[in-house]
């Protein structure tokens, strides 16, 4: 209960100053700079060198990739048949596909399956969404944002200069290492500022009334998001046979909204920044809803 309300009064915050022009127009990239450079890259470091590879880890990891795998496949066929531009693509490659699986994913499973279900939430997190975005959404990133004719060279250095692609090559040679108390104090007070500031950078950008022309892929972005997502995860459990605890967390997790930090990246990338971010904050107000209706079906 208590994220959900930091959420919801976070994003509100930023809502406001926005409306009050409090801040300067420039604050939300200023902000989204600050996510990408600093918060994320203290986020890898201090989290990636802590996980450990088991058998447990197999069924939310697979879930995880398939999920992700398929709505990416989704948000291609749909720009193919409406024919949109590379900002709106890239946008929803990001939005639509990389989910919210740890500032969503830890309240709300735990509040409908318990603390026992929040170790599957983290590896859903940690070995799916965050190793993800840091790979996928680096080269989509890279992809889309660069304009004129695909070069090859132009993308593979942006990956390559991309600071959590970085952390993430870093944190890989950490692995199972400890850090000192000080540096480990350190990136925790630097990647404690991700949720908050993401969450303000959200509702600066938050607007509510939006042109025609980004209804459709807002309305589908979500739908591939919180409804396509979170079927496909239930038929790869169905299937299998894992309709059991980690399971269930899988199928919550595919359903959870857009990930924050992927419209943060979208935005900075100049991924239609306003149809990125009205996904996102759009997204975790369904979300609410239609995590709802999972909880009833599964459990």
């Amino acid at each position: 209960m208590d994220n959900f309300l930091l959420i919801a009064v976070v994003i509100f915050i930023g809502y406001v100053i926005q409306k009050l022009k409090i801040f300067p127009e420039e604050s939300p990239l200023i902000l989204n700079q600050f996510i990408i450079n600093i918060s994320l890259p203290a986020m890898i470091l201090l989290q990636v060198p802590k996980l450990t590879l088991s058998f447990d880890t197999i069924i939310p990891t697979v879930v995880a990739w398939i999920v992700m795998i398929t709505s990416a496949l989704a948000v291609l066929l749909f720009s193919k048949i409406f024919n949109w531009n590379k900002q709106i693509t890239g946008s929803l490659m990001l939005v639509s596909v990389l989910t919210n699986s740890s500032i969503m994913g830890v309240p709300i499973i735990n509040a409908y399956l318990g603390e026992e279900a929040l170790p599957y939430v983290l590896i859903y997190d940690q070995l799916g969404t965050f190793v993800a975005f840091a790979t996928y959404g680096t080269f989509v990133t890279a992809y889309y944002s660069v304009k004129g004719k695909f070069n090859s060279r132009v993308i593979i250095f942006k990956m390559l200069t991309f600071p959590p692609f970085i952390a993430l090559i870093v944190s890989l040679f950490l692995l199972g290492v400890e850090f000192h108390p000080y540096f480990t104090n350190i990136i925790t007070s630097l990647a404690n500022t991700l949720i908050p500031v993401a969450l303000i950078a959200v509702g600066l950008q938050l607007q509510f009334k939006l042109p025609k022309e980004d209804i459709l892929p807002l309305s589908i972005s979500l739908f591939i998001k919180l409804a396509f997502a979170p079927f496909i995860a239930f038929l790869i459990c169905y299937y299998f046979g894992w309709i059991n605890l980690v399971g269930k967390v899988s199928i919550f997790e595919a359903g959870m909204a857009s990930m924050l930090t992927a419209g943060v990246v979208a935005s900075m990338a100049g991924l239609a920044p306003r149809l990125s971010t009205a996904i996102v904050g759009y997204g975790i107000i369904v979300s609410f809803l239609t995590t709802g209706i999972i909880a009833k079906l599964i459990l």
